[in-house]
């Protein structure tokens, strides 16, 4: 993929599009997730997120709702500090871009899941 992608510890690869210190209403990451794999259950703190659904076919599930299923052209609003997590069930990568209001910043981000 882009020379830019980089593994985040949710469990997915990310590469960001625009996210910048000038900008801090907004962020945008191209976010990818590979076959068979579930990112960790984590939130984002004051911080509300949209999954814009760009390739392959998944699961999202957000705080108690009922888990989802995404195709591309799917758009999913996450409201701040939901918990979330999203499930790659195809066959190949699962890619979404992840819109962030304010920007994301790693800060914001928790895990929710206890290490083994």
């Amino acid at each position: 993929m882009g020379s830019n992608e980089y593994y985040f510890a949710e469990g997915c690869f990310i590469t960001e599009q625009h996210n910048t210190e000038d900008d801090p209403a907004v962020s945008v990451a191209r976010a990818r997730v590979e076959p068979g794999r579930t990112t960790r259950w984590h939130r984002l703190e004051n911080i509300v997120e949209r999954y814009l659904m760009v390739e392959g076919i998944g699961q999202v599930e957000i705080a108690a709702e009922e888990p989802r299923e995404v195709h591309p052209g799917d758009a999913i609003l996450i409201p701040a500090e939901c918990r979330q997590r999203i499930t790659n069930t195809g066959t190949v990568d699962l890619v979404f871009l992840a819109v962030c209001t304010p920007r994301f910043v790693v800060s914001a981000y928790q895990d929710l899941e206890e290490e083994p």
